[in-house]
């Protein structure tokens, strides 16, 4: 009697020991889908498929990259505007800029050939999605008097650029640790062949175009 309490006893030990897990574990663990990654997969794909006829799923307009650009042409004489905006567009897209330098000098605005004036970040796949939410539904509804961006700034091979006036609609951004009101222009590149199906996808991954009248 006494043996078989000491198994149980010795059963339990080893039913309540949990597994130990490594950091390569957890890091190996896959991160969620952004939920517009999933809408598109669940939603848009067979609208879009619907309302322009498409044969197959391949030729179904995707998003491909969104590039975020800040030109910041007074850093000609303050350097530091420019290496503060471009630590603000890495706090806005969690991810390391590139920095834009002048293809040559101009005497007027006493430029130099290859001097920094700008900074630039390429999203892609999941930090693209997530962007993209970001900015629907947190930072452009802080825009005052927010009624919608206008949908007249597709470029004609399906792709659209969207003017931000002020950073400070980004959550990520502290408004009293800004220096500097800066604008930005946000590009979104797509699969789509014409502005009429890039319109048709951005709407549907949740951009809020102005009503048109």
């Amino acid at each position: 009697m006494a043996e078989k309490e000491q198994k149980q006893k010795k059963g339990k030990k080893k039913e309540d020991a949990a597994p130990e897990r490594s950091a390569a574990d957890f890091s190996s663990e896959a991160a969620p889908v952004p939920r517009v990654q999933v809408k598109y997969k669940e939603e848009v794909v067979r609208k879009l498929t619907e309302q322009f006829k498409y044969d197959n799923v391949m030729m179904v307009p995707r998003l491909k990259k969104i590039a975020v650009n800040i030109g910041m042409g007074a850093a000609t004489q303050d350097p530091k505007l420019l290496e503060n905006a471009a630590k603000e567009l890495t706090q806005i897209t969690g991810q390391k800029v590139d920095i834009r330098k002048s293809k040559k000098s101009i005497a007027n605005f006493k430029l130099r050939e290859n001097q920094p004036i700008g900074c630039r970040v390429t999203l892609r796949r999941k930090t693209m999605y997530e962007f993209f939410d970001r900015l629907v539904a947190l930072a452009l509804p802080r825009v005052r008097d927010f009624r919608g961006v206008s949908d007249s700034s597709f470029d004609g091979k399906g792709n659209y650029t969207l003017g931000v006036k002020e950073q400070i609609i980004f959550p990520e951004i502290d408004i009293d640790k800004v220096g500097r009101i800066s604008g930005m222009d946000i590009t979104f590149v797509t699969s789509a062949r014409s502005d009429e199906e890039a319109y048709a996808l951005l709407k549907e991954l949740g951009m809020p175009f102005r009503k048109k009248s």
